[in-house]
């Protein structure tokens, strides 16, 4: 962990969040006036090694799901049909 004066920090701020982002520093310590008032840390990588598929048996799809997509493309167009105005 290295302590960073404020000052330092804003002229190579780009360099530290390099060495954060590589990994080479786990966390700086941003000081002002000799007293820490910050840290700066990785965030941590989110889980996303099964993103597709991740739903699969949990609900089942109807048979007539595309019934509708017809009219529901006229709705998105700003278009009525004479059965069902749009409100």
């Amino acid at each position: 962990m290295q302590t960073i004066n404020l000052f330092e920090a804003k002229t190579h701020f780009s360099k530290l969040i390099d060495q954060i982002a590589s990994g080479k520093e786990n966390e700086f310590v941003i000081s002002r006036n000799g007293k820490p008032v910050a840290r700066v840390v990785p965030i941590a990588k989110a889980e996303t090694s099964r993103r597709i598929g991740i739903a699969k048996g949990e609900f089942t799809i109807p048979e007539d799901i595309d019934q509708s997509n017809q009219e529901i493309a006229r709705w998105f167009n700003g278009e009525t049909s004479d059965d069902a105005p749009l409100a």
